[in-house]
């Protein structure tokens, strides 16, 4: 989100010392015709780029601020003032509002209104193409962030092409990170970049450089990722906190009959091992979680080896049930493997542990031994276990908004039917799970898979989110505007 200053423009001020009376004519000086003549071009020319930035496609549908401020104008103008009150627009609005406006006036896409006051664009936004595709990783810039570290960054990747956007990378306490993601406008500048010769280097030191992409799969392999979490680890670095294309997306395809004020989204939030977590929805209509929000608790997970190709969910569930206050466990197991892992909802204790392995000793009447996993196994299952629990919870949550049924468990009354079955999560409500295997099987055979197929089962128990009101959803969509050209040149507004 764009920064807002509230400080007034400092106006300039020249002090001029007394001199005696003298009928001489004054004598003018080069300072008194360097301070006649105004603001330098090259000034001019900077403050339009700047203000051009926050209008443009790489920034305007990606900064949630600046969007509302364009979209709540039907003729989407933005204050100039609003935009000169900008950190980086400091010093050009201590030049006034005449000269922010003049400066507008020589930009290829921006426009002024006759009043000098408003800025708009001249033509609609477009989604850029290929963003991640065309964006570098940069790392080995200095930490200690001073006020034109931003414009010298800039500077720098321009000298090997032109830059849409260069964006500091920072920690949860916004504090720079040394490195960058820099997004430059065409494929031929990413590759000119990354074959530089000599090495880009800032203050003497050679950068670490590589695509968007190559950073991404880095992070995928230092953090040990497979399968869906490496997938999400994916969507993660490419997505945009906030993108207007896919809000005003999900707004075409929300149900509700024209002109009827649509009902307020709540948040949906899951109790995840003691922490509450923001779900968010993907573009598949699924809830996640962002995975930097997963806490990593440790202590609160074991495995089992042995069990034959096979668990009987009974056997785990229910001694467990009855030492934690009746709750299930998390269980991960796919059919047909040997061991399988168990989430609790607490670090356990030496007692408890203790208790698991001399209470469960066998599983499918075969023994089995349990253990503690290793440090990177359990993180990457609670990732998993949260990611699930998440999605559950979500569902629930929408279920319950929309009022669809009567329980929004899948079933005729929202429990799975009256005809046994469980729930629908690996239990065994009165159902009978050979049964279910047996027709899972059948469908697997119509569908022309192989019987026997790993199939993943996992048991995550009941814990209602915890569901908060947190504002309107989406600013407004994109409202076009005509624009007719009058007798004297200008452009003038027309009803479309």
């Amino acid at each position: 989100m764009a920064e807002v200053a509230v400080e007034k423009p400092v106006e300039a001020t020249t002090s001029v010392p007394e001199v005696a009376a003298s009928t001489e004519a004054p004598t003018t000086t080069s300072q008194d015709v360097t301070m006649s003549e105004g603001p330098s071009p090259e000034k001019l020319k900077k403050a339009m780029k700047q203000i051009e930035f926050y209008f443009a496609d790489a920034n305007l549908p990606y900064d949630k601020f600046m969007w509302t401020l364009y979209s709540k104008d039907p003729e989407h103008w933005v204050s100039l003032e609003t935009v000169g009150s900008f950190k980086r627009m400091r010093d050009y609005s201590a030049e006034g509002m005449e000269f922010l406006a003049k400066a507008v006036k020589n930009s290829t896409f921006l426009e002024v209104d006759p009043t000098g006051t408003k800025v708009r664009r001249t033509t609609e936004p477009q989604e850029p193409k290929a963003v991640f595709e065309r964006s570098v990783y940069a790392k080995g810039l200095p930490e200690e962030e001073t006020d034109d570290l931003q414009g010298k960054l800039e500077d720098f990747f321009e000298q090997y092409g032109n830059v849409s956007a260069v964006r500091m990378r920072r920690d949860e306490k916004k504090k720079f990170k040394g490195s960058v993601f820099v997004e430059f406008t065409d494929f031929e500048t990413v590759d000119q970049f990354l074959k530089a010769d000599p090495k880009p280097t800032w203050e003497g030191k050679e950068l670490l450089i590589m695509t968007k992409g190559d950073y991404c799969e880095m992070k995928i392999k230092e953090k040990g990722l497979t399968g869906k979490s490496a997938i999400y680890r994916r969507e993660l670095i490419s997505a945009r906190k906030f993108d207007a294309f896919r809000e005003m997306a999900k707004g075409k395809h929300t149900p509700g009959k024209e002109g009827e004020e649509k009902e307020e989204k709540k948040d949906v939030f899951l109790e995840f091992l003691g922490h509450k977590i923001l779900i968010k929805k993907n573009e598949e209509g699924f809830g996640v979680i962002d995975e930097a929000d997963i806490p990593f608790v440790k202590g609160v997970t074991m495995k089992f080896d042995g069990c034959g190709g096979d668990v009987a969910w009974s056997e785990v569930k229910d001694p467990i049930k009855a030492r934690f206050d009746g709750k299930a466990p998390y269980i991960k197991y796919a059919r047909g493997e040997n061991s399988g892992l168990v989430g609790f909802y607490k670090p356990l204790t030496e007692e408890d542990i203790e208790y698991v392995k001399t209470t469960i000793k066998t599983i499918n009447n075969h023994e089995v031994t349990w253990s503690l996993p290793t440090e990177e196994e359990e993180k990457q299952f609670e990732i998993e276990r949260a990611q699930a629990a998440a999605k559950n919870a979500f569902n629930q949550g929408n279920s319950r908004d929309s009022g669809k049924g009567k329980g929004g468990r899948g079933g005729a009354r929202g429990r799975g039917g009256r005809g046994g079955g469980g729930r629908g999560r690996g239990g065994n409500r009165g159902g009978n799970r050979g049964d279910r295997d047996r027709n899972a099987e059948a469908k697997e055979k119509a569908n022309g898979e192989e019987v026997g197929e790993k199939r993943k089962r996992a048991v995550e128990p009941d814990g209602g989110p915890d569901v908060g009101v947190r504002g309107k959803a989406a600013p407004p969509a994109i409202v076009s505007v005509k624009r007719v050209k009058t007798n004297d040149g200008t452009a003038a507004d027309a009803s479309s």
